[in-house]
């Protein structure tokens, strides 16, 4: 099952696509203002080219557990584009610490991707692992 996941934020969106199997986690290119909709479009538009079967929103949930006003917002954000994919799944999950991952993850793909990006690799790497074995 191919999995795409989403780090949203309102300037950019990192994101991160699974292998077809479901196993590895390869970060692309970001999305530039995802909430516009051309931004809303271009992410729709990516499920539908790369054969998407379920999207990964992470939900930048405070330490605490609790929402923030960026999670309203995710929220919100990823409601919408739930309408556009439309019968693709879209799943809200925990991103805390994904981001700071990242950035002293040290990986090599630092050139070509985005830090938001490699956060939502991070991201899918956690819930391909969560889910592994469970079926499509």
């Amino acid at each position: 099952m191919r999995v795409l996941a989403l780090d949203y934020g309102s300037a950019r969106c990192g994101c991160a696509l699974s292998d077809p199997t479901g196993t590895l986690a390869t970060p692309i290119a970001h999305i530039e203002r995802p909430g516009t909709r051309r931004g809303l479009a271009r992410v729709a538009d990516l499920v539908r080219e790369r054969e998407v079967q379920r999207v990964v929103v992470g939900l930048p949930l405070g330490l605490s557990g609790d929402d923030t006003d960026q999670t309203r917002e995710t929220r919100e954000w990823a409601g919408k584009l739930a309408e556009r994919v439309r019968p693709v799944p879209v799943e809200l999950y925990d991103e805390r610490f994904t981001t700071a991952i990242a950035a002293r993850s040290g990986r090599a793909a630092r050139s070509r991707t985005s830090e938001d990006s490699r956060a939502a690799a991070v991201l899918l790497e956690d819930w391909l692992a969560l889910h592994a074995g469970e079926p499509a």
